[in-house]
């Protein structure tokens, strides 16, 4: 009976450590799912762009992100004001629950600069600044 009652212990401390494993694999594997989606896919807004020479113009914006490595993803973007349409590019690195960071550059003024986007939930914040100016937009997910 005590051996009996010792190989019941095993099986249990076995059941119980794959039952974790398990669960331990399906969360990590449903938090990457929903990091990826939090950013993944196309955003769009509206905002303002404060150029370096002191004008400022309202610019509708068009981005899509993708997913390129553990914490890093891409952006394309193409964004027009009411005297230009301009098309952008970005790295940018997750560094915390809902913010990402990194550089965007243009290559029609061959000009770039910093990038920050805050997500909470459907929305996002993005925050550009670099030599030609500055520019904030408010995005929702598609």
């Amino acid at each position: 009976m005590i051996q009996s009652q010792s190989s019941k212990a095993r099986r249990a401390s076995v059941f119980t450590a794959a039952l974790v494993g398990v669960m331990g694999i399906g969360l990590a594997g449903a938090e990457a799912r929903a990091e990826s989606v939090m950013l993944v896919g196309t955003w769009s807004g509206n905002g303002n762009i404060n150029f370096a020479s002191g004008s400022k113009e309202a610019a509708r914006c068009r981005a899509h992100f993708s997913k390129t490595g553990e914490r890093s993803y891409e952006m394309s973007a193409s964004c027009a004001t009411a005297s230009a349409k301009v098309d952008q590019t970005a790295q940018l690195t997750k560094v915390g629950a809902d913010s990402y960071v990194g550089r965007f550059f243009n290559e029609q003024y061959n000009t770039g600069g910093s990038i920050k986007i805050t997500v909470s939930g459907r929305t996002g914040t993005v925050n550009l600044a670099g030599e030609a100016g500055t520019a904030f937009f408010r995005l929702r997910k598609f």
